[in-house]
């Protein structure tokens, strides 16, 4: 039995259809972009961006910089097929890559790497640049003139001294001494005792 060129053109355009629609369902998730993108040069950076062609769950996102130095600030966020991770400041000039693994919306796990480079990035401003180290420390007030004035005040006391010694040693040979006070109460003492014994005796 020959069969007409329609029917056999029906069958081919339906077997094309079974395939058509086969090949989808057969087709995992993937990533449809990234900012930046791969092997690209962006001069400044402070988070990247991950598009995927469905939703994803579970995201795992890391920056790795020169010799394995992570640049993360948090955990990745993710907005149905669009996953973002923070960085934890502007990167340096250098090569970086962001390694990423998220599960599809089929459960199938998608992971890859995207390198990229920094070239161009501002250098820091001498105020960010500067360690606490480094910060100059504020002399106390008061204590360059205090130790001044007690340098200046060395020589002073150093040359009244001696004239200071000098009054001392005048003002003792001045006073009597307490001794001579009492021999001369007690002689006066007994010469009043004398006489009047002496006036008794006349009576």
């Amino acid at each position: 039995m020959k069969r007409s060129p329609l029917a056999a053109l029906t069958a081919i355009l339906a077997a094309l259809l079974v395939l058509g629609t086969a090949v989808p369902a057969l087709a995992h998730d993937a990533l449809k972009s990234s900012s930046p993108a791969k092997d690209a040069t962006v001069k400044t950076l402070d988070e990247v961006r991950l598009e995927f062609t469905a939703k994803v769950r579970m995201p795992f996102v890391i920056v790795r910089g020169a010799g394995d130095a992570r640049h993360e600030s948090g955990g990745p966020e993710s907005d149905g097929a669009v996953v973002t991770q923070a960085l934890d400041g502007p990167l340096a000039d250098g090569e970086y890559t962001i390694a990423y693994r998220v599960v599809s919306s089929d459960g199938h796990p998608i992971e890859g790497e995207i390198p990229f480079t920094v070239k161009g990035a501002p250098a820091p401003s001498p105020s960010e640049s500067l360690s606490p180290s480094a910060t100059p420390v504020p002399e106390q007030a008061g204590s360059a003139p205090a130790a001044a004035a007690q340098d200046s005040s060395a020589p002073s006391a150093a040359a009244t001294s001696p004239a200071a010694v000098d009054t001392a040693s005048a003002e003792q040979g001045v006073a009597f001494p307490v001794w001579l006070i009492i021999v001369i109460g007690a002689l006066v003492g007994i010469g009043i005792g004398f006489l009047l014994s002496a006036r008794g005796k006349k009576r």
